[in-house]
Formats: structure tokens, sequence, C-alpha cells
């Protein structure tokens, strides 16, 4: 599937098919998490919402790796070298201090990062940052073995479904 994935993307735009993002994790340590690149060369840094027309910077290819979580398949290495685990808030890209900042008010930032989460199943790209953070203070305050099972169950229904899908 990684094969495949990866010739799509370098038939559909030059460039590399992996890119490389800086990402906070545990503890508010940067760490680099890869993922298929779904945007063209010279796409800002920032979150994708924070783009005047993200739509723009898409690649055709990306479209569809977004819209099916394809895209964060290499994240699995992550979860390998210890930076994330399968479930667990979704990392912060480096320059989102408002995020890094509230959660760490709210000892977010003292749980791995995850493939998933508790956010991501409920609201995905629609919800605030506001709002992130109150559902992954929900999942802090009440993980365990049984709630990351009914996540990854409800994650496969949500990605299945495209659902709260927008960039």
């Amino acid at each position: 599937l990684c094969l495949f994935i990866f010739i799509v993307i370098k038939l559909d735009d030059p460039g590399p098919a992996l890119f490389l993002s800086q990402r906070v994790g545990i503890n508010n340590k940067l760490f680099t998490m890869p993922k298929f690149r779904t945007m063209r060369l010279n796409t800002p840094q920032v979150a994708t919402h924070l783009l005047k027309d993200s739509s723009n910077f898409l690649t055709y290819s990306g479209r569809f790796l977004r819209k099916t979580s394809l895209d964060e398949f290499p994240q699995l290495f992550s979860i390998i070298m210890g930076d994330m685990s399968f479930v667990g808030p979704r990392p912060a890209l480096f320059n989102q201090d408002d995020l890094v900042a509230l959660r760490s008010k709210h000892n977010v930032h003292k749980v791995r990062p995850g493939l998933t989460g508790w956010a991501q199943v409920n609201g995905r790209d629609e919800i605030s940052i506001k709002e992130k953070v109150e559902l992954d203070y929900y999942y802090v305050r009440n993980q365990s073995f049984w709630f990351d099972l009914k996540i990854l169950f409800k994650t496969f229904y949500v990605v299945f479904k495209a659902k709260d899908v927008q960039h």
C-alpha cells in the first residue's frame, strides 16, 4: 500500500512523496513526524485551515489521501520510534503556539500524541482549538485501554465515512 501511494504521489506532483513535519510531542518536545505529502511544494508550513484557499495548495492525490487519512500511514514509524502512540491528542505543529499553550495549561502535553484521538473522532477539522483541547483534556482524565479501543473503532467509522474533513 505504501509503495502504491508513493508512486501515485510521484506521478501526480514533482518532489518528495514524504513530508517531514516538526511536531510537538510529549512534554512539548519537538520531533519529526512523517506524512505522505498532500500539498504542493513551497506551501507555507501552517495549519491547513489557516491557508486562504487550501484547495489551491492540495495536490490531486492529496485530496483523496487526506479524505481517507492514508496520508497518515507513515506515522506508524513515529509510533515505532516512541514519539507517538496509536491513541492520544494529535501532535500540534511546531508553530501552533495557541494550541500548545492551551494544552499545557490543561496538562494535555504530558500525554504522548497519537495517530488518532478523542478530538479527531468528535469533529476532526470541524472544531475550534478550544473545543479540541477540551476533548483532549477529557481524554487525559479518562484514559484507559477500553477508551482507547473505543476511539480506534470510532476512527475507522469516521475515516470510512470521510466525516468532518475540510482540507
